[in-house]
């Protein structure tokens, strides 16, 4: 879609065939780990000044952009019920002043491979364990790609509705866990419950994939 030289006004006109990708992400089996998902994005942008630092993340002035590098690598989970439903946490968050409709998500440690991190945080957050084996790599996302120059794991794993119900206590960072049934979630987006945006892109990713007469036809 195209607006005016000014970028104002009436788009003009929808852009027609397949539109060309200047850099995107890679994933196995489609291909190697993204280097974004570990390595700075934008080694190029120099000067670069350090402004604040913490045992989580570091700000820098890079060129004139301001970053929020974290130390570690995050990852995210889809976790899906028998095709019917999301499992989701109630996620304190006095920041914005709510306990949010989330996924299970959190910092890779040092020396685990993304996997085990997708694993060992889908556990911590929701008390329930699964091997793995089961995980599988989803396109990872960019969370805020003005300020955040490094790209985010994204896994799914499906679990049966049993080994949802038999789940054991989850770490104080969640108040609650949830199996969202997929109707519910798409009305939770579409009317503000659920807004954080990052689940919302993982989730919207799946659903489009699951079901592909969703996606607009091209004319």
């Amino acid at each position: 879609m195209t607006t005016g030289a000014n970028g104002c006004g009436r788009e003009k006109y929808f852009l027609s065939g397949k539109v060309r990708l200047a850099n995107p992400v890679s994933y196995p089996p489609h291909g190697d780990w993204d280097a974004r998902l570990t390595a700075i994005a934008c080694p190029g942008l120099t000067p670069v000044t350090t402004l604040h630092e913490n045992e989580w993340f570091t700000v820098r002035d890079r060129g004139g952009y301001y970053t929020t590098e974290y130390h570690s690598s995050q990852v995210i989970v889809l976790p899906v019920v028998e095709d019917a439903g999301i499992v989701m946490i109630r996620a304190k968050r006095p920041v914005i002043g709510d306990t949010t409709l989330e996924l299970p998500a959190g910092a890779i440690e040092d020396g685990e491979l993304p996997v085990a991190g997708a694993a060992r945080e889908f556990a911590e957050e929701t008390g329930i364990a699964i091997p793995e084996a089961r995980f599988r790599a989803m396109a990872p996302m960019s969370t805020s790609p003005n300020r955040v120059p490094k790209l985010v794991y994204v896994f799914r794993v499906d679990l049966s509705l049993q080994e949802f119900e038999r789940r054991k206590p989850h770490d104080s960072e969640v108040e609650s866990v949830h199996c969202v049934p997929l109707t519910q979630v798409v009305e939770l987006i579409t009317e503000g419950g659920i807004y954080v945006a990052l689940p919302v892109a993982v989730i919207a990713s799946y659903l489009l994939s699951r079901f592909p007469e969703c996606r607009p036809k091209a004319k």
